[in-house]
């Protein structure tokens, strides 16, 4: 099994933006869009965001994600990558577990809908479809998600 641990970090960082880029690059061939416009750094720099890097036993980098608040009690899902198998699942657990300690009951996310391995990806992960929501609403090559994270009723 692969060794790794996350933690939170900052997304300017070099080997952030490294991970980043190739994100981006990513993106573009699969979808024609590199992402980057639906991304600020500062999104995930204020209280109740959330930005993660994922490292190998050496300390590189090799995985990352994060979440912004939308919301009360919702945040969105941001840049998700990993470029080893297993890890993309890890850093997304673990941005599931902050969000519910931050308090958050729902997380959201975007994708493009030609993404069908990011699609099938977090529809197995307990993602559900819902209708397409901030500047993404009337944009047909858009897919929302949304996973409740814990019962409302467990809400305070």
């Amino acid at each position: 099994m692969y060794e790794f641990y996350i933690a939170a970090a900052d997304p300017g960082l070099p080997e952030a933006a490294v991970l980043l880029d190739e994100l981006s690059v990513r993106l573009a061939a699969i979808t024609g869009s590199c992402g980057r416009s639906s991304f600020d750094a500062e999104d995930v720099r204020v209280p109740g965001a959330l930005f993660v890097l994922a490292r190998n036993t050496e300390g590189k980098a090799i995985g990352c994600g994060a979440f912004r608040p939308m919301g009360e009690g919702v945040a969105e899902v941001k840049r998700m990558y990993a470029q080893v198998a297993g890890v993309g699942l890890a850093v997304l657990t673990h941005l599931e577990n902050a969000a519910k300690e931050y308090g958050y009951h729902k997380l959201r996310l975007e994708t493009r809908l030609v993404n069908q391995r990011a699609v099938a990806f977090y529809e197995k992960h307990g993602y559900h479809r819902i209708p397409n929501f901030g500047k993404y609403v009337g944009k047909a090559e858009a897919v929302c998600f949304e996973k409740q994270l814990s019962h409302p009723q467990n809400q305070p």
